[in-house]
């Protein structure tokens, strides 16, 4: 049996969820309290982070390497597009949220409301807070942008950086840190991502001591 070690809402560890699912790929998930940095956990992946897959008796790390790896072992449906300036514009797309949103906006608002309870490292810093709530805005704005111009965030077609963007964006609505009202271009695309088959397994994560938000699990919202 595949197995995925991961944190429910690590949105690194959501968008190889995502991806798994799309391409209907069985896996066994298995939560790995990363900040413990067990002995085990650490010969998976000495960077101490997750997701870690173990797949066909190989132990894979860092998420876009896997979604990656992943969309060219099972290429339907594909979420790497054909041409080079369409890949590249996913990629660009990726990078923008898992290292630009992330800093400014995932790591402000859900790292310090809920990582921070969970490994006991003290209590969330109120400018932290302050400036994820605010750097959201401008996020919310550019996909807003995109999406007036496309289909989807990179093109007429959902990509990876769809998934990207969705696992940061599903992880902040589970804590109710987005703001619907701000673009309806947003509120759409994430309606028809949120419907997918592939979704289901994200939208049913419970995290003890940290409710879901009213709207998370409303395919309606």
């Amino acid at each position: 049996m595949n197995r995925l070690y991961h944190v429910p809402l690590s949105p690194f560890c959501r968008k190889v969820r995502l991806v798994l699912a799309e391409k209907r790929i069985e896996v066994e998930l298995v939560e790995e309290r990363y900040w413990e940095q067990d002995a085990d956990f650490l010969r998976r992946n000495p960077a101490g982070k997750v997701p870690v897959l173990r797949m066909d008796g190989r132990v894979m790390a860092e998420s876009q390497a896997i979604c990656e790896y992943l969309d060219e072992i099972v290429p339907d449906p594909q979420l790497l597009p054909r041409k080079p300036e369409d890949r590249y514009e996913v990629r660009r797309l990726c990078a923008w949220f898992d290292d630009k949103f992330h800093h400014e906006v995932t790591a402000n608002l859900l790292y310090e409301r809920v990582n921070k309870k969970i490994t006991k490292m003290g209590y969330p810093e109120s400018r932290n807070v302050k400036a994820g709530a605010k750097a959201i805005k401008y996020h919310l704005d550019y996909m807003h942008w995109l999406l007036d111009q496309r289909r989807w965030l990179a093109g007429d077609a959902m990509s990876l950086a769809d998934f990207a963007a969705a696992a940061h964006i599903s992880a902040l609505d589970y804590i109710s840190d987005v703001d619907w009202n701000r673009s309806a271009n947003v509120k759409d695309w994430y309606a028809k991502i949120k419907s997918r088959p592939a979704f289901r397994g994200l939208l049913a994560d419970q995290v003890p001591g940290f409710p879901p938000s009213v709207q998370y699990a409303d395919l309606d919202f």
